[in-house]
């Protein structure tokens, strides 16, 4: 795992700049900072995506939303460094003298593609087998970062709900002008809240999740890569040129 400070650095110019600019335009910032509008927006959303998403989905989502602070960082140099050894073990003992290596695998993904190469697996059943797992595990998980696409694309309908609202509070209260400016402050802040939790934090963070599944998957790709050509017996150099390739 490893932290990313620019999604902190991100967040604090997303937020800072409209900040500031709610200073430059003299308006105060407590002004921004309404409990009924981001209760409409926030409660409204969740429970839309609720509605939405299946649980299974959903656990996922949870589980892989630790990446968003820490995501998983592959160790590319580290496997294409084994993959290599491994190679030269290969050339010269056979595949049967790979299962010793097979108790000290960790990464679920490795072990099975070890296990394939050394029961004899062809090359390509290798190659077909572990791609079936790449993609679904990558299916899988996307699913998971769209649930933040979802909530995002509910929580400007919501922040609209929130601002007629509003408008009706405004529209039945006219000759109360004591509520009018609480009615008045529910329609725009509902509004900014709304369109603000999708462009701001919901919509990036969706994309942020994408990268780092995608990372994976070409993480992945490079180890089914070397497991084949160790399958086909390819010198180790013509090995470690092609994961080089790869993993630029």
């Amino acid at each position: 795992m490893r932290f990313d400070p620019l999604t902190l650095l991100g967040f604090c110019i997303a937020f800072g700049a409209v900040l500031v600019a709610q200073q430059l335009e003299g308006g105060a910032i407590g002004t921004l900072l309404h409990g009924p509008a981001f209760l409409i927006v926030m409660g409204g959303s969740l429970g839309a995506c609720l509605v939405q998403t299946p649980w299974p989905v959903l656990a996922r989502t949870i589980r892989i939303s630790r990446w968003l602070i820490a995501a998983p960082r592959p160790e590319t140099e580290v496997a294409v460094q084994a993959l290599v050894d491994w190679a030269r073990v290969a050339r010269k003992d056979g595949l049967l003298a790979l299962e010793r290596l097979l108790a000290q695998q960790n990464d679920p993904f490795l072990h099975r593609g070890l296990q394939l190469l050394v029961d004899g697996a062809e090359p390509e059943v290798i190659r077909r087998t572990l791609e079936i797992d790449i993609d679904a595990r990558e299916a899988r998980e996307l699913e998971a970062a769209a649930v933040f696409e979802s909530v995002g694309g509910y929580a400007p309908t919501i922040g609209i709900i929130g601002a007629v609202l509003g408008l009706i509070q405004v529209l039945g209260n006219l000759e109360n002008p004591s509520v009018l400016g609480d009615g008045i402050a529910v329609a725009f802040v509902a509004t900014i809240y709304g369109v603000g939790l999708a462009n701001l934090v919901l919509l990036p963070l969706a994309g942020r999740l994408r990268s780092a599944i995608q990372e994976q998957s070409r993480y992945q790709d490079l180890l089914t890569e070397g497991l084949s050509a160790i399958a086909e017996g390819e010198n180790p150099r013509v090995v470690e040129y092609r994961l080089l390739g790869l993993a630029r």
